[in-house]
C-alpha cells in the first residue's frame, strides 16, 4: 500500500506492507535517532512526534500515518546549530550514552507546544514514557526545566 506524508518538512511517498510500524519504516530510511528498544512502548526510545504529539513509532502501524506530519530529532537542528534543549541538555550533563536523549528532547518539545504550565511534574510526567538507566533524570529535568521556563517567558517556540 501507498502511503503519503510529512517527514522533518518533506512530502514523502512510501510503500508499507500491511502491519508494518512507523519504527520499521524510519529505520530502514536511515532515521537514526529512533531507536528500537523494547517493540512494546514502553521504554520510549522510539519516539516521534505525530502531529505535535509524543509517541513511540513501534506501536504506530504505517496505514495510519497517511496525510499526517512526522517529526524525528534529525529535524530539529542542523550541523550549524542545535535546538535549545539540545543545548541546556548539553550544557546541564544530561547526555550520558545517549539512548533515551532523542526520545526525552520530544517528549519535552511536544510538552512545550501543548502549552501547559512548565513545572517539575509536568516535565517528570513528559518523560515518563522515556525510560534512562544512566541519568537518574535529575540532570534532564534541569535542563528542561532551564530551557521550557526560558521558552515560555519569552512566548517563543523552544
Amino acid at each position: 500500500m501507498t502511503i503519503q506524508f510529512e517527514l522533518n518538512g518533506h512530502l514523502v511517498q512510501a510503500n508499507s506492507l500491511p502491519g508494518s510500524t512507523l519504527l520499521e519504516y524510519l529505520r530502514s530510511d536511515e532515521i537514526h535517532s529512533v531507536k528500537h528498544g523494547c517493540d512494546h512502548g514502553e521504554c520510549g526510545a522510539c519516539t516521534v512526534l505525530l502531529d505535535s504529539r509524543s509517541v513511540n513509532a513501534c506501536l504506530i502501524l504505517m496505514h495510519t500515518v497517511n496525510g499526517r506530519k512526522i517529526e524525528t530529532l534529525e529535524s530539529f537542528s542542523t550541523h550549524e546549530e542545535l535546538h535549545p534543549l539540545q543545548k541546556d541538555f548539553l550544557h546541564e550533563g544530561a547526555v550520558q550514552c545517549g539512548f533515551c536523549t532523542p526520545g526525552m528532547i520530544l517528549s519535552l518539545e511536544a510538552l512545550d507546544r501543548e502549552g501547559s504550565e512548565i513545572k517539575e511534574t509536568n516535565v517528570r510526567d513528559a518523560l515518563n514514557g522515556n525510560l534512562c538507566r544512566c541519568t537518574g533524570y535529575v540532570k534532564p529535568v534541569k535542563a528542561a526545566l532551564a530551557t521550557l521556563q526560558k521558552s515560555s517567558s519569552t512566548g517563543g517556540d523552544s
